[in-house]
């Protein structure tokens, strides 16, 4: 809830609020499913939009749709106002964009295969290091040699090309197996059997378009619906990095502000960390360091803190930890280094409290204004003023038909790329192939000619044998050295032909 220019998110013995300024330093958001994590959130988004900062998020199960329409009274909400003392609490809506990879419960998002580049679609793809290495050098190619990579076709194209034409690229960039040529190629095909080609090709999504400011001044909340891409994990976890790797090249520096300039929620951020090599690692945290520079605020929503690396999870200044239940010994170790990570409160005991939170309550902790750590206190959260769970779909298409986005993202563009550039370098070769043919015919016929010319001259010559002049011998030495020499080149361009 915005609040006296602060975000009142928790109630103690005293307030808990999130200052705006200290707000792109990140945040965490943990808990074991069903204790409040998805209020939170959505309290959050709430309080950044009422304050005009743009919100994204990522909807799984289909109820952070509700942002759209105002809640209602009922016992529970009442008695959450009443027990937190809040005054003159209001119901209301949210300004929200619905966004859909596949393009049925929002507007189309896709980017080109370039701008995704190879690490992260290797990952997508699930190739080991050799096929990623021969997939960076088809990246490669295609770059130095000016060919854009919009969709599945140009990649596909590219990746045959490379293959082809492997002895001419190996010399320089490397070996390039068959085996891994083949290898990438069917993880293209069972990545295009889920649906993910729709996500590759123009017009690509333009990031200003979800830093949108309502006429009202609330920042609007971008809602990507992905109770369908969530079926597939590493294709989610993996547009959401490429999300916020985007944001971070496209936005200027701005320095530390007032505000954020825009918050990005990242759901079940444990699944982005899984199996993920060392190198796509480093380029997270190097992400997650530097795009508080751009204004860019990120929160990490998971169960357990520890689901995070340590070089990502020191970076969240801003958390707010639900209940955790431990069973077994190794769920009371994660719970212990879970409460590590909060600055101790001397009158809370943090570990028994992580395990003894009711749906609802949770530890709080935010930076100051000096950017220090608060210390721990275990606070109710307060209740969302938009409506819980899920909305018609009605609305979101109605909601869809009146944004200043329609159709914009509708159209599919395909623009001369690396599919044409090839295919018409085949055709062309195709055709030179042919004029050779036809002009070393021609010349076949006209030697055969010359040749019968020759022996009818000879036959006729050995009748009435005349001695050649000196000249003549000369003459006919020269002619026959040509001869043999364009003999010679034509073998030399036939097998050369060949051999490409």
């Amino acid at each position: 809830m915005y609040y006296d220019g602060k975000l009142w998110i928790g109630q103690s013995d005293k307030s808990c609020f999130l200052l705006p300024k200290m707000a792109n330093r990140h945040g965490l958001i943990a808990g074991a499913t069903g204790t409040g994590k998805t209020v939170t959130l959505k309290i959050m988004a709430e309080s950044f939009s009422e304050m005009g900062v743009p919100v994204f998020l990522a909807d799984i199960k289909g109820d952070l749709a509700s942002l759209a329409t105002p809640g209602s009274e009922n016992p529970k909400m009442i008695e959450r106002i009443e027990t937190i003392g809040i005054d003159n609490f209001t119901y209301k809506s949210f300004p929200v964009q619905f966004w859909d990879l596949f393009g049925e419960g929002g507007h189309r998002v896709r980017t080109t295969v370039s701008e995704m580049g190879a690490l992260l679609l290797s990952r997508i793809l699930g190739l080991n290091d050799t096929q990623t290495g021969v997939l960076n050098i088809v990246f490669r190619v295609a770059d130095e040699n000016g060919m854009m990579l919009l969709d599945f076709k140009d990649l596909r194209a590219m990746i045959q090309h490379v293959g082809e034409n492997a002895k001419e690229y190996t010399l320089q960039y490397g070996n390039i197996s068959s085996q891994s040529v083949g290898a990438i190629l069917r993880s293209l095909l069972a990545l295009e059997d889920q649906g993910a080609e729709h996500f590759f090709g123009e017009p690509e999504l333009d990031f200003y378009d979800m830093m949108r400011v309502s006429p009202e001044g609330k920042g609007y909340i971008n809602i990507l619906h992905s109770v369908k891409l969530f079926q597939s994990p590493v294709l989610y976890s993996t547009f959401l990095l490429w999300m916020l790797s985007e944001l971070f090249e496209t936005l200027p520096e701005t320095g530390d502000l007032e505000k954020p300039r825009m918050v990005f929620f990242f759901d079940e951020a444990h699944l982005v960390f899984d199996d993920a090599p060392k190198i796509l690692m480093d380029k997270i945290e190097q992400v997650v360091r530097l795009i508080r520079s751009k204004g860019v605020g990120v929160y990490f929503v998971t169960q357990n803190p520890m689901d995070l690396p340590s070089e990502v999870l020191g970076q969240l200044g801003n958390r707010v930890q639900h209940a955790l239940r431990g069973f077994t010994p190794v769920d009371i170790k994660k719970i212990k280094a879970a409460a590590d990570t909060f600055r101790q409160n001397p009158e809370l005991d943090t570990v028994e409290a992580i395990t003894d939170l009711k749906t609802g309550e949770a530890l709080v902790s935010f930076l100051d204004e000096e950017g220090r750590p608060g210390m721990v206190e275990r606070a109710l959260i307060l209740p969302p003023q938009s409506k819980f769970g899920t909305i018609e779909d009605e609305l979101r298409f109605k909601i869809m038909n009146e944004s200043l986005l329609k159709g914009k993202y509708d159209r599919e563009i395909d623009r001369e790329s690396a599919y044409e550039l090839i295919h018409e370098k085949l055709i062309r070769d195709e055709e030179r192939r042919k004029e050779e043919e036809e002009r070393i015919a021609a010349q076949k016929e006209a030697l055969a000619a010359e040749k019968a010319a020759a022996a009818a001259k000879k036959k006729t010559t050995s009748r009435s044998y005349q001695r050649q002049t000196p000249v003549e011998k000369a003459t006919n030495a020269v002619m026959s050295t040509i001869g043999r020499e364009v003999g010679r080149t034509l073998i030399r361009g036939i097998l050369g032909s060949l051999k490409r």
